[in-house]
């Protein structure tokens, strides 16, 4: 494990790389969401406690991918939970009503992300509810950005470019989960060794390359044939084409993809209690499964659409 913490000495670093020897596969992944440090003063100035807050964490999520270095492949996770800050937007997109004074004019105040009040840093948890109990001051917004968003996506920008070097091409895997409808109510019962009930109609994961923009065709197809192959209920950009990570760094034509898998997450937890269910053992080894797959697709079929 290379633990990053150069800018944060005596405190929570902003992310971990889970670092192989060697790299063997053109492949980063990532988990932008999966943090649980929850800074005191943050804590302090929420109307939610910590387990509310944590609605909103894609729970397990580095630890079903934690497998990345003995495929030879590094792995980021942020630490900082997405309720504190949201390394899968642009640096600034906020909410003014949430600021007590004006925010600068580069400052996107109209995203789609920022009128469901889940901008960089969010209004609302997952269910809905309100985070703060007062308004913000911009030179938080500031802070927290400087801190660990910036931190954060040099490292990943510094891992893509040294795949891309090493390989010649690279494929970031940017890894989410997603909540259930009527989350809370614990998890599907019987996910056992068969992954829980496939008779439902909504996906068990969402593969999203910003609608053929993010990646060469041959990676999603690969994903979805070989999950597909696995059993599972599959969807492509629905409801998840990708975030600021996939749209941000698939650049095909540069020699990097970029894939957004979202997992579902009554697979392999009760989101009720956030505890793993016995099928998390199995989802990890097909992703490992997938991501080997994913690895050693032939370089001539990544040629952009």
């Amino acid at each position: 494990m290379d633990a990053q913490n150069d800018a944060f000495a005596g405190s929570v670093p902003a992310f971990e790389i889970l670092a192989p020897t060697s790299r063997v596969l053109p492949l980063v992944l990532a988990s932008p969401h999966s943090g649980s440090h929850y800074p005191p003063d943050f804590l302090a100035a929420a109307r939610l406690d910590a387990r509310a807050l944590r609605k909103s964490e894609d729970c397990f999520v580095d630890e079903i991918f934690a497998f990345a270095p003995t495929l030879g492949v590094p792995m980021i996770r942020a630490l900082f939970p997405r309720a504190f800050l949201d390394a899968n937007r642009e640096a600034y997109e906020l909410d003014p009503e949430m600021f007590a004074d004006p925010l600068p004019a580069y400052v996107n105040t109209r995203s789609p992300r920022v009128a469901a009040g889940l901008g960089t840093i969010a209004r609302v948890v997952a269910n809905g509810e309100d985070i703060y109990k007062g308004k913000l001051r911009f030179a938080e917004a500031m802070d927290r950005v400087e801190r660990y968003y910036t931190p954060y996506h040099t490292a990943l920008r510094r891992l893509v470019e040294e795949t891309r070097g090493a390989f010649g091409h690279a494929l970031l895997i940017d890894c989410h989960s997603m909540p259930s409808p009527g989350a809370g109510q614990g998890g599907r019962q019987g996910a056992g060794g068969s992954g829980g009930d496939r008779g439902r109609n909504r996906p068990d994961i969402v593969l999203g390359d910003c609608y053929g923009n993010a990646c060469a065709a041959a990676v999603i197809n690969a994903a979805e044939q070989f999950l597909r192959g696995m059993g599972y209920k599959v969807s492509r950009n629905n409801p998840y084409a990708g975030g600021y990570t996939t749209r941000h760094y698939g650049r095909p034509r540069q020699g990097i993809h970029a894939l957004q898998i979202e997992i579902a997450r009554d697979l392999y937890m009760d989101e009720a209690a956030l505890t793993r269910l016995p099928f998390l053992d199995v989802l990890t080894r097909h992703m490992g499964e997938l991501v080997d797959t994913l690895g050693r697709l032939p370089s001539t079929g990544l040629e952009p659409r």
